[in-house]
């Protein structure tokens, strides 16, 4: 049992490396070097890095098709939602279905089903530099959403709010790096600041379409998944 506790320790170490270290590495690398030129090449370099965990699961035998199946259909949900709401620009349920995915599921599928959330809607809204940029903001706010949540069928409304709140301040102040970055590939701070500024309405709703998703959809959706995560012992 402590062998088992040691090694899932040691799988969630290594998942946070690769988000929080290998993937945002690649981005800088990806601006520094190639001024946003290869941006497919980083846009798959982060997604195979963003599956290696998940995949590492095989070895036991505890992730398969019904796991792959489960993370694709909530990725099909929240590319379908972007769609939906294209025509408004900023209200989008794409991080609140990420954090309802990394509540039931854990923080690695919410990372996989926000970074490829990102790269498949984007076949519909214009591929770019800035998608894997997209990939890493949405896929970190599911990994840190089962982080938060881990172990909790039952979230916190008011903890969730404030998550929901964060998950649009961070996606905006993260893509405002790109923009930043994208300019002539250097940082420049007072720039960044600027970005920042003239993104605050942005930031602003798209921080409370988070919360209304979130409201909206927590309940019915993650009553679905955690039936079906009990039924099927998904993610166990």
């Amino acid at each position: 049992m402590q062998n088992e506790k040691f090694s899932e320790r040691k799988k969630l170490i290594f998942g946070i490396m690769i988000y929080l270290v290998a993937i945002p590495l690649i981005l800088i690398i990806g601006v520094v070097l190639f001024k946003d030129r290869k941006y497919a090449m980083i846009s798959m370099a982060v997604a195979f890095l963003s599956c290696i965990p998940f995949f590492i699961g095989f070895e036991k035998g505890k992730t398969g098709a019904r796991e792959l199946a489960a993370i694709s259909v909530m990725t099909a949900l929240s590319v379908i939602g972007r769609l939906i709401f294209g025509a408004v620009p900023g209200f989008k349920p794409v991080t609140a279905i990420v954090i309802i995915t990394a509540i039931s599921f854990g923080s690695v599928p919410g990372f996989i089903t926000g970074a490829a959330s990102a790269v498949i809607s984007n076949i519909f809204f214009g591929q770019g530099p800035w998608t894997p940029f997209q990939m890493f903001v949405w896929g970190i706010i599911g990994f840190i959403s089962g982080l938060i949540f881990r172990n909790r069928e039952k979230p916190n409304i008011i903890l969730l709010i404030i998550i929901g709140i964060l998950g649009g301040i961070g996606f905006s102040l993260i893509m405002d790096i790109w923009t930043t970055l994208s300019i002539d590939g250097t940082f420049n701070l007072l720039r960044y600041k600027v970005n920042i500024v003239s993104s605050l309405p942005f930031m602003a709703v798209y921080s409370l379409s988070n919360v209304i998703f979130l409201l909206l959809l927590t309940k019915p959706i993650l009553n679905k998944l955690n039936r079906i995560k009990t039924k099927y012992g998904l993610f166990q």
